[in-house]
């Protein structure tokens, strides 16, 4: 790729999913640069190399002055706490789409599965039928549909992925449900509901559209791709390797979700979760045949490792090196049941 077009705005770097993608491009010698209303939040938002500038995603003309010179606009900006998304999330793309359109930018999406009718697509793939149920879903939905049909004049690349985990991935159900934040685990909250489910480890997500960002000749004017990263058939895997790196068995309860519809009248948290708490109730596995056609493998962190530094990360465990399997035929005799 040519060191000229080797720019990016990034919508959300101060987020999870928009700083590790900011990251990951800065790492391969990207220029990257920043839209925020406070510069000064921004700049101590942890993501070293970013050239900030000051705008805010629903105002057009901010938009379109920050994207003025780049070859990549990321839209990984989203309205915080599930909230205000009918109000938010549209007129943010439509921003988007028409600031790439100005200077000839493509533009690159973290997909969602909320797209999707999870009772009828458990395997998710770049034609799976977007019929979605919920009301997030049907936004996302016409966010997508805003994106195909703005191909081919502003290209596209929608990169679909399960539910976040690792360093920088606050806003996620393991890092706000599963475990809590900032001292030692001793209970996990299991939030799936008897099916299996997808995970996503940020750093390997992000790593993924760097690589793809360095091949844009190999992509078609709308590339939509899936993520596979770690599908939890059992609903068990990402507990047993929250275990394995507190090194014995835990206290599991259930998310109450009887509780979120049971409230969800009220609004708030409690009416955003149950608006698409089917995902969680039905299998959704990502086909990721596409995304590997076009880099030969999905990057891909041993789970004990992406554990490990996840759980570092949030000041649940100390900075050692990760328990894989195997090490629990010699430490921590109380899971070697769980564990052969």
């Amino acid at each position: 790729m040519d060191t000229e077009k080797r720019t990016a705005l990034v919508l959300g770097a101060t987020g999870g999913v928009g700083g590790a993608i900011a990251t990951a491009l800065i790492g391969k010698g990207w220029t990257v640069r920043g839209l925020a209303r406070n510069l000064d939040v921004a700049r101590r938002s942890g993501v070293a190399g970013i050239d900030w500038v000051a705008g805010d995603a629903m105002n057009r003309a901010d938009v379109i002055g920050a994207a003025q010179g780049v070859s990549t606009i990321v839209h990984a900006v989203n309205p915080p706490g599930y909230r205000n998304w009918g109000e938010l999330v549209l007129p943010m793309i439509d921003n988007t789409i028409a600031a790439a359109r100005d200077v000839g930018a493509r533009v690159v999406l973290p997909g969602t599965v909320y797209n999707f009718d999870p009772a009828h697509t458990p395997v998710l793939s770049e034609t799976s039928p977007q019929t979605p149920k919920s009301f997030k879903g049907r936004i996302r939905a016409e966010l997508e549909a805003r994106l195909e049909r703005a191909a081919p004049e502003v290209e596209s690349l929608i990169l679909r992925a399960g539910d976040f985990f690792g360093p920088g991935a606050r806003s996620s159900w393991f890092a706000q449900g599963m475990v809590a934040a900032g001292k030692p685990v001793r209970r996990i909250i299991n939030v799936a509901r008897g099916a299996g489910h997808s995970w996503a480890y940020l750093p390997d997500l992000a790593q993924a559209f760097a690589l793809l960002l360095e091949r844009p000749e190999a992509l078609r004017p709308f590339e939509r791709l899936q993520f596979e990263g770690i599908y939890d058939e059992s609903g068990t895997v990402m507990i047993e390797a929250i275990e394995r790196q507190v090194g014995r068995k835990l206290p599991v309860y259930r998310f109450p979700w009887w509780a979120m519809h049971l409230l969800a009248p009220f609004g708030g948290f409690a009416r955003e979760a149950a608006d698409i708490a089917a995902v969680w109730r039905h299998p959704m596995r990502m086909d990721n045949t596409r995304l590997v056609e076009l880099l030969g493998a999905e990057p891909r962190t041993p789970l004990d490792t992406a554990m490990h530094q996840s759980l570092v990360a949030m000041g649940c465990v100390a900075e050692t090196d990760p328990i894989t399997p195997s090490d629990l035929r010699s430490v921590h005799p109380d899971l070697k049941a769980r564990h052969p």
